[in-house]
């Protein structure tokens, strides 16, 4: 917990933890309130199911990644990255502004046009973000730097949420004060990114191939060319497949199986994020600070046995003619507190078995490719998040079968898959690991 301290006090860290920090939380304020004046019917709509609108939302925003992620691991390779976040955070300010024209307007296509274009910023700051950290932490404090990014970004969705769903329940139909929160966050973004220390190229004659398709092949092949860091990115893309396929069912699941209102959305979201944060700082804690794989199991069987767990107490809950607010619902009886308490506890589930995957990443990146790797990952991760899109729409849309199926399915899939993924990845990390050491 001091070595913790420590980071965030260095200037080497900090600057680059609260950029990273208000850009999570910009992400979050916009696409909640985005997805409660859809589900709530504040910005009127075609005939288009919710749930349908809903999915297309999370689709638009990862889309980007899929597309452009070779290319922005590039990019972060190729030229100095202090430069490159303060240029992508003054595009995240054009972006918001555009966000604001579509709330004040009440054009559901231009804030969907927005959200893509959030998408395409995420895209192009993520491999600096991810890249940065093994420059400027010591192999010791990766496995902090990385609970700490993840704990600063559970944090930004909590308060992203709160203060998505306080705006939304506070100015009803007069949306400028959504416009205002957000067009400030980013200035706020841009400010700390000022303070970012000048880093060192990786591969400055790098020449950069336009073709997004060709490079986005290219870079998936030189990922799966080294076993063990295919296999990481694989089990991170995992757990992006998972966590769409029950955060973007949230707003729903509030309205249609708990009767309650657009506050309880971000009470529940904000239990996710707060377990993810606990999850995240108890990693390192018991996990120790070397990189290893400890945790990843334990957290794997949390994500299947407490999803199980979440469907349970969603089918206890009694039906109420009336919409719940926040107090309402902690008078409810324990079918209400079962609900929260699963959703606690598969945040901290994914604290356990994220940070070590992404300590470990970075660490056998080979430093000259280490920005096009996370690159890989995004786009897998992409892939994994539209898939995980399409299957909420076949399950729920299509074949209209019940959420709590979804939520049952993707923890039998999530099972399997992390049984084979632990059985092949174990072998090769003991054995990169002692190359790694000599």
């Amino acid at each position: 917990m001091e070595k913790q301290q420590n980071l965030l006090m260095s200037r080497r860290f900090l600057p680059m933890f609260l950029t990273q920090f208000f850009g999570a939380l910009n992400d979050n304020v916009y696409k909640q309130t985005l997805l409660l004046v859809i589900t709530y019917g504040i910005i009127q709509h075609a005939s288009a199911n919710v749930s349908t609108l809903n999915n297309l939302a999370a689709l638009l925003f990862i889309t980007p990644y899929f597309i452009f992620s070779a290319t922005a691991g590039q990019i972060a390779d190729k030229y100095e990255r202090s430069k490159l976040v303060r240029m992508i955070k003054v595009i995240e300010m054009i972006i918001m502004a555009i966000a604001s024209i579509g709330f004040m307007t009440g054009s559901l296509w231009l804030l969907l046009l927005a959200l893509f274009g959030m998408g395409i910023h995420s895209t192009f700051f993520g491999p600096i973000k991810y890249a940065i950290l093994p420059d400027i932490l010591k192999p010791n404090e990766l496995m902090s730097g990385n609970a700490l990014f993840q704990t600063g970004t559970s944090l930004a969705i909590l308060f992203g949420m709160i203060l998505g769903g306080a705006i939304i329940s506070i100015s009803h139909e007069h949306l400028i004060w959504v416009c205002v929160t957000v067009l400030s966050i980013a200035v706020l973004g841009y400010f700390s990114s000022r303070f970012i220390l000048k880093q060192r190229t990786s591969e400055p004659d790098l020449k950069i191939d336009w073709n997004f398709f060709r490079t986005s092949w290219q870079t998936i092949q030189y990922a799966k060319n080294i076993p063990v860091i295919f296999l990481i990115l694989l089990g991170n893309s995992w757990y992006w497949f998972y966590g769409a396929s029950y955060l973007t069912q949230i707003p729903e699941l509030t309205h249609r199986y708990l009767y309650a209102s657009e506050n309880v959305v971000s009470l529940l979201l904000t239990f996710f994020s707060v377990g993810i944060g606990v999850g995240s700082m108890l990693c390192r804690k018991i996990g120790g600070s070397e990189l290893n794989m400890k945790m990843v199991p334990i957290g794997a069987i949390g994500l299947t046995i407490f999803a199980f767990y979440l469907a349970w107490g969603m089918s206890i809950v009694p039906h109420h003619t009336q919409i719940l607010g926040v107090a309402d619902v902690f008078r409810q009886g324990l079918a209400y507190y079962h609900v929260m308490l699963a959703i606690i506890l598969l945040g901290i589930s994914g604290g356990f078995y994220i940070v070590p995957l992404y300590a470990l990443m970075q660490a056998y990146s080979p430093r000259s490719h280490r920005a096009r790797v996370i690159a890989a990952n995004n786009i897998f991760n992409a892939i994994f998040m539209v898939a995980s899109a399409l299957f909420s729409i076949l399950i729920l849309s299509v074949l209209k079968i019940d959420m709590k199926w979804l939520f049952c399915l993707t923890a039998i899939f999530s099972a399997f898959f992390c049984i084979w993924l632990l059985r092949r990845l174990n072998p090769l990390l003991n054995t990169s690991h002692n190359a790694l050491e000599d």
